[in-house]
C-alpha cells in the first residue's frame, strides 16, 4: 500500500462467515481504537479511511478484477492495431480511482470518472489526484442536464466498469445510460459475476447484455472467466470479463 494511503486503522474479517451471500458480507473496521461492523458494499465507510478499501479488497481478499478487465481491454485494442492512447474512457463506478489509475498508466488519452457517492470523489482527490480529466458524482438513472452535456462533450469512445454491476450498485438502466454516452464503434469493457448472466437471473443484466448482442447492437470481442476475489470465507468468487464493440444505443423501450 502506498505510504500516502497509510492510516491508523485495521480491517478484520469475520471468524465464521460461512453461508453469507456476497452482497451480505461484512467486516470489522477499526479506526483509532473504535470498532464498527460494516458491509463490504458500504463503500462510503471504507473510502473515508485512507487505505482501508485497498487493504480489505486487494490485500486480504486478493481482488484481481482491475488487472484482468484492463488487460483484456488492452489485448483487444492491440489486436485491432490501435493504441490505448486513442481511448477517451468513461470509468463507471470509478470509486477511489484504482481502475482509473491503471488506465492512466496504460496511457488513455482522456479519463472521465463517475460514481454515485460523494465519498468516492473525495477519496480519489485525496489518494489519486490528477488521475481523471473529469470526475462527476451522478446518479446515472437521473442525470442532470449539466452533467449530460459534460459527458457528451468528452466525445467518449470507451466505457470501463469494474466490479460494479449486478448487486444494485449500478442497475441495468444506469449501465444503459453510461453505454449510450459512448460513440458508435466504441469499446465496452466490464465484468460481472457469472450468476447474473445465467438463465435464472432476475437482475436484468442477462436480458440487457444478451439482448444487445442478439440484436447486433453490441458485438462481443473477448471474454474471460476468472477469480474475481476471495469471499470472506476464503472461497473463490468467479466473474466474467467482457470486451465488446458498441454498434448502436440501447433502444429506449429497453430501459
Amino acid at each position: 500500500m502506498p505510504e500516502a494511503l497509510q492510516s491508523d486503522f485495521s480491517v478484520h474479517l469475520p471468524a465464521d462467515p460461512a453461508g453469507v451471500d456476497q452482497d451480505a458480507e461484512w467486516c470489522i473496521l477499526e479506526t483509532n481504537g473504535e470498532r464498527r461492523r460494516i458491509l463490504l458494499h458500504d463503500y462510503d465507510e471504507l473510502y473515508r479511511v485512507p487505505g482501508a478499501y485497498e487493504q480489505l479488497f486487494y490485500e486480504q481478499l486478493r481482488c484481481d478484477s482491475p488487472r484482468v478487465v484492463c488487460s483484456l481491454l488492452e489485448e483487444v485494442v492491440t489486436g485491432q492495431r490501435r493504441s490505448v492512447e486513442d481511448l477517451r474512457i468513461l470509468d463507471v463506478g470509478a470509486g477511489n480511482g484504482m481502475v482509473g489509475e491503471r488506465l492512466a498508466d496504460m496511457g488513455a488519452e482522456t479519463l472521465v470518472g463517475v460514481d454515485i457517492i460523494e465519498e468516492a470523489l473525495e477519496a480519489t482527490e485525496r489518494d489519486r489526484p490528477g488521475v481523471y480529466d473529469d470526475y462527476r458524482v451522478v446518479d446515472l438513472t437521473d442525470v442532470a442536464p449539466v452533467d449530460d452535456v459534460a459527458f457528451r462533450e468528452h466525445d467518449l469512445n470507451a466505457l470501463v466498469t469494474v466490479a460494479a454491476l449486478g448487486f444494485g450498485d449500478i442497475p441495468p438502466p444506469a449501465f444503459a445510460q453510461a453505454y449510450d454516452y459512448v460513440a458508435e464503434g466504441g469499446l465496452i469493457a466490464f465484468n460481472i459475476k457469472d450468476r447474473f448472466l445465467a438463465e435464472d437471473d432476475k437482475s436484468g443484466f442477462r436480458r440487457l447484455v444478451e439482448g444487445l448482442a442478439d440484436e447486433g447492437l453490441m458485438v462481443p470481442l473477448a471474454e474471460r472467466r476468472y477469480r474475481h476475489r476471495l469471499s470472506t470465507a476464503g472461497e473463490p468468487l468467479h466473474y466474467v470479463a467482457h470486451v465488446a464493440q458498441k454498434r448502436a444505443d440501447v433502444p429506449a423501450g429497453w430501459r
